[in-house]
């Protein structure tokens, strides 16, 4: 690859930055419809910006759903995570959206999203958000 003026932004991106750049959701049928049950994923290396300050916060985000008709693809869950790495948001909003986002993709009977955020400033924050069907 070279530094030619006529490579677009995508272009330029290594291949990680561009799989979390074009990243969305992926969901795949239940293999269990009909039976309740429930995943818990936990995703400990998010990282955002704070809108303020633009320092970047840290957090261990825990995903706990019950799905319906379908289930969430965990690489694409990975991908969709990173994407907020340089994103400037509050922390009450950032958990917020991953429900929104969730909810719309899977669907599903009930989840819950906690975004526990890394101390700083002796200030521990953390924020719990749930959607049910």
């Amino acid at each position: 690859m070279t530094n030619s003026p006529e490579l677009t932004k995508q272009e330029e991106l290594k291949y990680g930055e561009r799989a979390i750049a074009e990243g969305k959701l992926i969901t795949f049928p239940n293999p269990r419809i009909g039976r309740q049950y429930t995943v818990n994923i936990t995703l400990p290396e998010f990282t955002c910006k704070c809108p303020f300050s633009g320092y970047p916060d840290f957090a261990t985000i825990y995903l706990s759903y019950s799905p319906d008709q379908t289930v969430v693809e965990l690489k694409s869950l990975k991908l969709y995570i990173n994407s907020y790495r340089d994103q400037y948001i509050p922390h009450e909003e950032v958990v917020n959206q991953i429900l929104d986002d969730f909810v719309s993709a899977c669907d599903p009977l009930e989840v819950t999203i906690k975004g526990d955020f890394t101390p700083r400033g002796n200030v521990h924050t953390v924020i719990e958000v749930h959607h049910q069907k």
